[in-house]
């Protein structure tokens, strides 16, 4: 895993939410909830980043249901590692951003 790898702060969310299975809209709801209301997706803006995600392997959509139109995806074992590695990443940044104030 490279470790110059950053998420978006969407992205970031997304995949959380993805750790259980979600249909579109409940991951826009997540989102915003988790983010306090800071990450606000659109629908276009979401499925863009679903499918961009899709194709990365980083997570999967689930087989559609018989006449339904709700697509669900869920995280891939490769976003698990992505998202881990993020969480460890960011982490690191607040630990030497408190070290180093209260060096200051």
């Amino acid at each position: 895993m490279p470790d110059s790898l950053a998420l978006t702060e969407s992205t970031y969310y997304i995949l959380l939410s993805l750790l259980s299975p979600q249909h579109g809209y409940a991951i826009m709801q997540q989102t915003e909830e988790m983010s306090r209301g800071r990450v606000k997706l659109a629908a276009g803006t979401l499925y863009g980043a679903l499918n961009s995600l899709c194709e990365k392997g980083w997570i999967i959509q689930l087989p559609v249901e018989d006449g339904s139109r709700r697509k669900e995806y869920r995280l891939t074992e490769k976003g698990k590692a992505i998202l881990v590695h993020e969480i460890e990443r960011l982490r690191e940044l607040a630990d030497n951003g408190e070290r180093k104030l209260k060096e200051a």
